[in-house]
C-alpha cells in the first residue's frame, strides 16, 4: 500500500474490510484547540457525533514515525496532554514521520492519510482557504491544493470568516473542485450560517450526494468533493457581529506584525475575545454538528456503494 507504516485501529480496519462507513478526523483540534482536559473531552464528543451519524470515527495523527488511522483513548490522552506537539500539514508530513514523536494533522495531511487508508470521507469544522490580502501575500491554505490531489469527500461548515471567502470559492471553481451545500443555499462561514455567497449547488438528499461523490471519481478526477453543512441555527453566530470582530482583529494583527502560519490562531483568539467567548462556544458546537453530518453522508455513500 505505501512505504509509510499505517497503524489502523482494529474497529476502523474491521469497518473498512466490511465496507461499512468510516469518517476520518484531524488531530489538530486536540492539540491546538482547547486546554486539557477539555480538548480530550471534545475529541470524544466529535467521535461520538460521527457514531450518532451512523459511521465509525478514525482520528488521524502522526506518532513515532507512523500514521495513526483511528486513535485509542490512550492515544487521544497522549495527544491532549503533550505540550508543544507540532501542527503537521502536507509539507511537514515527511519530516514529522522521519523525526518520530507526535504530530497533529491538519485538513490537508489528514486527507493524505485517509486516502492511503482507503477512507472515503473526512469531516472538519472548517477548511482553510485564501487569506485576506492574498493578492500581495500569496497566503493560500495547503488544504485547497490538497483538494485537487486526494480522493476524499470533505464535509465541513465552509471556511472561517477570517479568510477571503469569495476568493476561496473562486479557487475551488478554477481547480474544478465540486462544491455542494447540504440543505442550505449558501456557502457557510464556519460558525456563521452564511458567508453571504451562494453555493453553486444545493442538495438535500444524502443518497444524491453519494452519487455526486462517485460520479466525480468515475469521470477520472483524482481530487476531493467538498460538501458544506451550516451550523445549527441555535449555534450560529450572527454574520454582521462576526465580520465586525474579524475586521477589528485583522487590523490589530497588521499593527502588531502577526503573519504567516501564526495568523489563523491569533485571529481566532482575538475574535473570541471581541465577541466575549461567543465564537469559541460556536466553534465547539460546529465541530460536533459537522461530524454528525459527516457520519450521515458517509453512511449514505457506503449504502450506495
Amino acid at each position: 500500500l505505501s512505504g509509510i507504516p499505517l497503524v489502523v485501529a482494529e474497529e476502523v480496519a474491521q469497518a473498512l474490510a466490511e465496507g461499512r462507513p468510516v469518517v476520518a478526523l484531524e488531530s489538530n483540534v486536540i492539540t491546538h484547540g482547547l486546554p486539557y482536559p477539555d480538548n480530550a473531552a471534545t475529541a470524544a464528543k466529535v467521535e461520538g457525533a460521527v457514531r450518532a451519524g451512523g459511521a465509525v470515527p478514525a482520528t488521524i495523527g502522526v506518532a513515532d514515525g507512523r500514521l495513526l488511522i483511528g486513535m485509542t483513548d490512550t492515544d487521544i490522552e497522549r495527544f491532549a496532554t503533550t505540550p508543544g506537539t507540532p501542527k503537521v500539514s502536507t509539507r511537514d508530513l515527511p519530516v514529522a514521520l522521519a523525526r518520530g514523536g507526535l504530530g497533529a494533522t491538519t485538513v490537508a495531511s489528514s486527507m493524505v492519510a485517509a486516502e492511503l487508508a482507503g477512507i472515503a470521507f473526512f469531516a472538519s469544522a472548517g477548511i482553510g482557504g485564501v487569506h485576506r490580502g492574498a493578492e500581495t501575500t500569496m497566503d493560500i491554505s495547503a488544504d485547497l491544493i490538497q483538494f485537487t490531489r486526494s480522493k476524499v469527500a470533505v464535509v465541513c461548515a465552509g471556511a472561517k470568516n477570517i479568510l477571503d471567502l469569495r476568493l476561496t470559492l473562486e479557487f475551488l471553481e478554477t481547480h474544478g473542485v465540486p462544491l455542494v451545500s447540504y440543505r442550505s443555499d449558501d456557502f457557510p462561514a464556519f460558525y456563521c450560517a452564511s458567508s453571504g455567497l451562494p453555493s453553486p449547488h444545493r442538495l438535500d438528499d444524502p443518497d444524491l450526494i453519494a452519487r455526486v461523490v462517485d460520479n466525480h471519481w468515475a469521470t477520472g478526477n483524482q481530487g476531493a468533493v467538498v460538501i458544506t453543512t451550516p451550523p445549527r441555527p441555535e449555534d450560529a453566530v450572527d454574520s454582521a457581529v462576526a465580520e465586525a470582530a474579524v475586521r477589528k482583529a485583522v487590523a490589530a494583527a497588521e499593527r502588531d506584525g502577526v503573519h504567516g502560519n501564526a495568523i489563523t490562531k491569533h485571529l481566532m483568539r482575538a475574535v473570541d475575545e471581541i465577541t466575549g467567548g461567543r465564537t469559541s462556544q460556536a466553534n465547539m458546537a460546529v465541530l460536533i454538528s459537522t461530524a454528525e453530518v459527516g457520519g450521515v453522508l458517509a453512511a449514505a455513500h457506503a449504502r450506495h456503494r
